[in-house]
């Protein structure tokens, strides 16, 4: 499944190829509160199809309108892109739906073959970093290597989107808990790849979408050289699947690395990876395990939701108190219980 910039870069291009006329909009700025964050994307084509959102509301149905009154034809043959600002007023905010004293700044964009849309699709498909400027006078873009974070900001006459790989889950083991956690990375936009090298836990895996591996975890985890928009975790309990695994990714650029398993698991998971594999504790610090926050989870349902739950506030920069972690959770919880307790 894939992230929805990518979707809507995907289906806007696909719409040119098939020879439909279509229009790119880019939230540029926000101010106040908005309901989607600068650079989210929409394209809309000659037919008044949609793909993306700008608002989840009425602005949608309003440039809708707007593209249709002027005809499609004739926003495309101008070439140069508009700038529109939804929700100055409090009539303007209220009748699209906007939260009190909520702006979005918007790019309507006429898509042409300068408009490099494969290009752009081919260097996120390689998982480069890169910028797409686009010039508000010429309508002309170009693309230039770039930092993978970044909001959308003008410079002169160009508007200058960053776009970064997709992040991506790496799942160590093929069982009913990767399958929810599968399933729900691939709801939020991740390329999932699961790893078993277990026949038997391989032969019922057919989620569209989501690459399975027969490899040794730790020989995936080396080739696939894990960047910083990358996630392991580990699901197996087995050391000789995970341990190895976990040791080449705690040693990588990986924004979470996690395995599940008891706090008492964890802890002796911990002590095998110093002691025989000479991991150092600022390593292991990196390592989140049990896995998650603390929803009181107990099947595998809720304990995909939970690591999921971790590993996005994870990727999007939130520091978590660690009472709401499993370990913190269950030890304010219930502190007599001391190391019991699953995760």
């Amino acid at each position: 499944m894939e992230d929805l910039d990518t979707l809507v870069l995907r289906q806007a291009a696909q719409w040119r190829d098939g020879g439909l006329a279509a229009v790119l909009v880019t939230v540029a700025r926000t101010w106040g509160s908005s309901p989607r964050p600068p650079g989210s994307l929409m394209a809309i084509n000659a037919r008044g199809e949609t793909v993306g959102s700008v608002s989840g509301g009425c602005i949608e149905d309003d440039l809708i309108q707007r593209i249709r009154d002027e005809g499609i034809d004739a926003v495309c043959a101008r070439q140069r892109p508009v700038l529109l600002r939804y929700g100055v007023s409090a009539d303007q905010a209220h009748r699209f739906g906007l939260p009190c004293g909520g702006t979005v700044e918007l790019v309507l964009e006429p898509l042409q073959a300068h408009s490099l849309i494969p290009e752009l699709l081919a260097a996120c498909t390689a998982r480069q970093s890169v910028e797409r400027r686009l010039h508000l006078t010429s309508g002309q873009v170009s693309l230039r290597p770039a930092d993978a974070d970044g909001l959308p900001r003008q410079e002169g006459e160009e508007f200058i989107t960053p776009f970064g790989p997709r992040a991506r889950l790496l799942l160590i083991g093929a069982g009913d808990l990767a399958r929810f956690m599968a399933e729900m990375a691939g709801s939020l936009g991740f390329e999932v790849l699961v790893c078993d090298p277990r026949a038997e836990q391989q032969a019922s895996w057919n989620l569209p979408g989501v690459t399975v591996s027969p490899e040794m975890p730790d020989d995936l985890v080396q080739r696939m050289r894990p960047d910083a928009r990358t996630a392991v975790v580990a699901l197996t309990h087995d050391p000789k699947i995970d341990d190895l695994a976990l040791m080449e990714a705690l040693q990588s650029e990986a924004f979470y690395v996690a395995a599940i398993g008891s706090r008492r698991t964890a802890l002796l998971r911990r002590e095998r990876l110093a002691q025989h594999f000479g991991m150092n504790a600022k390593a292991l610090e990196r390592l989140r395990s049990p896995a998650g926050l603390y929803i009181g989870s107990k099947t595998p349902a809720e304990i995909a939701l939970s690591i999921m739950a971790e590993l996005v506030a994870c990727k999007n920069g939130v520091t978590l108190p660690p009472q709401a972690q499993v370990e913190g959770g269950k030890a304010a919880q219930a502190p007599q219980k001391g190391l019991r307790g699953t995760a």
